[in-house]
C-alpha cells in the first residue's frame, strides 16, 4: 500500500482512519485480511489474541421471559388502573368494550407488530430505524425521543406522590381518615377547607400538594415532593444504568407484583358489602353509546397510549433480540395482556366503588334522616307522612327512599326548602372519576373502610410505584437507547446525565402550581405529536419502504409470511385511522380552548379556569417543539444539507480490524462497492443471516465463490449496523 496512505501512517495508532471504499479498493495492494473480521479464507480472527479490544456487541435479553415482561410493564402503566375504568364508564359500561376490542384489532395489534418488527429486523433505536428505513423522515426518531422526554418529565412526579403516600401508609389509622383539628383560642374546630371538602381531598390538595389557588401562582418549592421527586429519579437512574442487563432484572418484579395486588384487591373487593352493586353497574352495556363518534374517538385514543405506540419504547426494547424471535406472537401476546389487564383493574377499581358507594349512600341516608327527625320534633312535618313500618334506629336505604317520595309529593311547595337528598346509589355509582382524583382521593376515601387499611394502602401505593416504573423505563430506553446508537454515548453516563437533568427540569412540577404543569403535559405534549409520528411511521414502512418488500423481509426473518390482513391494515385501514384520530383531536383542540381545574381554597372545590396567554404560549410551544424535527429534518436532507449517510460506506481501520457502518446504506451502494452485482442480484440490505429460502436453496451469500471454486466468499455479514465485517 503507498506510503502515504492513512492506514499505512497510522497502522499502529489507536485512532480510527475512516476512508470510502472506493478509494480503498483502489490502492494496488490488497488489505490484509487475515487479520480483519472480513475474511475470505473463512479463517476466524481471534479477538483475544489481537490485543486489541473489540467493540461491545449489542446487549440482548437474558431469555424470553424478561423481555415479555418488559413489554408488559412499559405498555401497561397508571392508565390501565384509573384511564381505562373511567372510560368504560362515562362510554356506555360493558358497550365501550366493544370499539375498544375492534380498535385495539385493527389499529393497536398491526402498529404494534411494525414497530417490534422494525425494531427486531434492523436492531437500532428509534433514530436509527427511521433514518434507514427513509433517511427523509428520520426526524420521526428525534420527535419520538423529545415526546418520551416530555412525558418522563411528569409521569416520574407521578411516581413521587405515590412514594409520598407509600410511606404515610405506615400508620394507624391513616393520615387521611379524617379531618385535622384546629385551636382557635381555647375552642377546637375543624379545619374549614376539611370540613367543606371531605378529608381524602383536603389531605391530597392542602397536605400532599400544598396547592395554589391558579397556574400563575407557583409560591415557591413544596420540599416534600422535591425530595419524593429526587427519590423516584433515583430509582429509575438504579434500574436503568446498566441498560437492558438492569432494567431486565427490575422487571421481574415491577411487571409480576401490580398482577399480585390486583388479584389481592379484587378477592377483597368481592368480599366487600356493596361490590356487586360497582361491577354491575360498571358492565351494565348502554348500546345507544355505541352509535356517538365521541366513544370511538376515545377508544382509539385509549389503544393508542394503552401500547405505547410511537414513544419508540417498543422499538427500544425489540431492538435487543435475536433476529428469528416471533415479534409476531409477541405482539399479540402483550396487546391482550394489556387490555385483560385493562379489564381486571376495571373490576378491581368498581367493586371497591362500589363498597363506597354503598357507604356513601348510608351516611347520606343517616344524615337526612336526622333532618327529618329535627322537622317531626318541630312540627314542621306531620307524623303522617311516616309509613309505619319504617324504624329510624334501623333504617335502610330502601326506607328512606319510600319516606323522601311520600314527603316530595305531600309538600311538593315548600319541598325545596327542607334540603333533603334523595340517596340514590345510582347517583353515587354515576360520579365518575379519573387520574389523580381515583387513586388519591376516591381509592384512598374507600381504603379507610377496609379492615387493617394501612396494609391496602401499602400494597396499592406500592402497585402505582411499580406501575410507573414499568412504564418509565421503557420512556427512558426511547430516550437512551437511539442516543447510545447513534452517537456511541456510554449508556451509564447517558442514563445518569438524563436524570439529573430531568431532576432539575422537573422541579417545575413540584412547586405549589405544579400540579397545574402536570394536567398541560398529560393533556397536550404527547397526544397531536405521537399520533402524527405514529401515522408517519405507517406511512415510511408501507408507502416509501414498500409493504410487500417489508411483508417478505418479515417472511424471512420469521420463516412464515404474515397473515394478509396486516397488508391492508399498514397499507389502507391504519394510516386513515390515524389520520381521522388527528383531525378530531385538531377539531376537538380548536372547539375547545385548553384550560384546567383549579381547587379553589377558600370554597374548597375545583373551578375550572382557562389557561393564561402564558401558559398557552407554553403548551403550544410544546407541540411544535416536539414536532419540530420532523419538518427540519426532511428539509435539510431533501436539499441535501446534511448527509443521509446513504452514498458513503466507510470501512474504519483499527490494528488490523476492518469494520463497516451500514446503518444508512441502500442497495445499490452495497451491489456497487462490496458484492459488485447487478442490482437486482443484490441481497436484501436488511439482514439475510436468517432468511427462509425453502428446503435445497442456497444463499445468495453462498452462491458468490471464487474461480476454483475452493471456498464461498464467506462474509460475515452484517446482520445489524453493530455488526462487524
Amino acid at each position: 500500500m503507498p506510503k502515504n496512505s492513512k492506514v499505512t501512517q497510522r497502522e499502529h495508532s489507536n485512532e480510527p482512519v475512516t476512508e470510502s471504499v472506493a478509494d480503498l479498493l483502489a490502492h494496488q495492494e490488497p488489505v490484509d485480511y487475515r487479520h480483519s473480521v472480513l475474511n475470505v479464507a473463512a479463517e476466524n480472527w481471534n479477538k483475544q489474541q489481537d490485543g486489541e479490544g473489540a467493540d461491545e456487541e449489542r446487549p440482548a435479553w437474558n431469555n424470553k421471559i424478561e423481555y415479555i415482561l418488559a413489554q408488559i410493564g412499559y405498555s401497561v402503566g397508571l392508565g390501565n388502573v384509573w384511564r381505562f375504568p373511567y372510560l368504560c364508564q362515562k362510554n356506555g359500561g360493558g358497550a365501550y368494550l366493544v370499539p375498544y376490542l375492534i380498535l385495539l384489532i385493527i389499529i393497536g395489534i398491526p402498529l404494534f407488530f411494525l414497530e417490534l418488527a422494525v425494531g427486531q429486523r434492523i436492531r437500532r433505536g428509534s433514530i436509527g430505524v427511521w433514518n434507514y428505513v427513509c433517511p427523509r423522515l428520520g426526524g420521526i426518531g428525534f420527535a419520538s425521543c423529545l415526546v418520551c422526554l416530555f412525558v418522563g418529565l411528569y409521569y416520574n412526579v407521578i411516581i413521587g406522590w405515590s412514594i409520598f403516600y407509600f410511606f404515610k401508609s405506615f400508620q394507624y389509622p391513616l393520615p387521611w381518615s379524617e379531618c385535622p383539628i384546629t385551636k382557635n383560642g381555647t375552642v377546637s374546630v375543624v379545619e374549614p377547607e376539611c370540613e367543606k371538602s371531605s378529608a381524602t381531598t383536603y389531605f391530597w390538595y392542602r397536605e400532599t400538594l400544598d396547592i395554589s389557588n391558579t397556574i400563575s401562582e407557583s409560591s415557591g418549592l413544596n420540599w416534600r415532593m422535591t425530595i419524593c421527586l429526587l427519590i423516584a429519579w433515583s430509582i429509575v437512574a438504579l434500574a436503568m444504568i446498566k441498560g437492558i442487563q438492569s432494567s431486565g432484572k427490575v422487571m421481574y418484579f415491577s411487571s409480576l407484583f401490580p398482577y399480585v395486588v390486583l388479584i389481592c384487591f379484587l378477592v377483597r373487593g368481592l368480599l366487600l358489602r356493596g361490590a356487586v352493586d360497582g361491577i354491575l353497574h360498571m358492565f351494565t352495556p348502554k348500546l345507544d353509546k355505541m352509535l356517538d363518534p365521541l366513544v370511538w374517538r376515545e377508544a382509539a385514543t385509549q389503544v393508542f397510549f394503552a401500547l405505547g405506540l410511537g414513544f419508540g419504547g417498543v422499538i427500544a426494547f425489540s431492538s435487543y433480540n435475536k433476529q428469528d424471535n416471533n415479534c409476531h406472537f409477541d405482539a399479540a401476546l402483550v396487546s391482550l395482556i394489556n387490555f385483560f389487564t385493562s379489564v381486571l383493574a376495571t373490576l378491581v377499581v368498581f367493586a371497591v366503588l362500589g363498597f363506597k358507594a354503598n357507604v356513601m349512600n348510608e351516611k347520606c341516608v343517616i344524615e337526612n334522616a336526622e333532618k327529618i327527625l329535627g322537622y317531626l320534633n318541630h312540627k314542621i312535618l306531620s307524623h303522617d307522612l311516616i309509613p309505619p313500618h319504617v324504624n329510624f334506629s334501623h333504617l335502610t336505604a330502601k326506607d328512606y327512599n319510600e319516606m323522601y317520595h311520600v314527603i316530595k309529593t305531600v309538600k311538593e311547595d315548600h319541598f325545596q326548602d327542607l334540603g333533603l337528598d334523595p340517596c340514590l346509589l345510582e347517583d353515587e355509582l354515576n360520579k365518575s372519576v379519573q387520574g389523580t382524583g381515583l387513586a388519591f382521593i376516591a381509592f384512598t376515601e374507600a381504603m379507610t373502610h377496609f379492615p387493617a387499611s394501612p396494609f391496602w394502602s401499602v400494597m396499592f401505593f406500592l402497585m402505582l410505584i411499580n406501575l410507573g416504573l414499568g412504564s418509565m423505563i421503557g420512556t427512558m430506553a426511547g430516550i437512551t437507547t437511539p442516543i447510545i446508537d447513534t452517537f456511541k454515548v456510554r449508556k451509564e453516563v447517558l442514563t445518569v446525565g438524563c436524570c439529573i437533568f430531568a431532576f432539575f427540569v422537573g422541579l417545575i412540577f413540584v412547586q405549589r402550581s405544579g400540579n397545574y404543569f402536570v394536567t398541560m403535559f398529560d393533556d397536550y405534549s404527547a397526544t397531536l405529536p405521537l399520533t402524527l409520528v405514529v401515522i408517519l411511521e405507517n406511512i415510511a414502512v408501507a408507502w416509501i419502504y414498500g409493504t410487500k418488500r417489508f411483508m417478505q423481509e418479515l417472511t424471512e426473518m420469521l420463516g412464515f409470511r404474515p397473515y394478509r390482513f396486516y397488508f391492508y391494515t399498514w397499507k389502507y385501514i391504519s394510516p386513515i385511522c390515524m389520520a381521522g384520530l388527528m383531525a378530531a383531536s385538531i377539531i376537538q383542540l380548536g372547539l375547545h380552548p385548553p384550560g384546567y381545574s383549579a381547587w379553589i381554597r377558600e370554597e374548597a372545590a375545583e373551578k375550572f379556569l382557562y389557561y393564561p396567554p402564558w401558559a398557552t404560549a407554553i403548551l403550544v410551544s410544546l407541540i411544535i417543539l416536539a414536532t419540530l424535527p420532523l419538518p427540519v429534518i426532511f428539509i435539510l436532507r431533501q436539499f441535501h444539507l446534511i448527509s443521509d449517510g446513504s452514498n458513503a460506506l466507510s470501512v474504519t481501520y483499527k490494528k488490523g480490524r476492518m469494520m463497516k457502518d451500514i446503518s444508512n446504506l441502500d442497495d445499490n451502494d452495497e451491489t456497487r462497492f462490496i458484492l459488485s452485482k447487478a442490482p437486482s442480484e443484490a441481497p436484501s440490505p436488511m439482514p439475510t443471516h436468517r432468511s427462509y429460502l425453502g428446503p435445497g436453496s442456497t444463499s445468495p451469500l453462498e452462491m458468490s465463490t471464487v474461480a476454483n471454486g475452493r471456498y464461498s466468499s464467506d462474509y460475515l455479514m452484517a446482520t445489524t449496523p453493530e455488526s462487524e465485517l
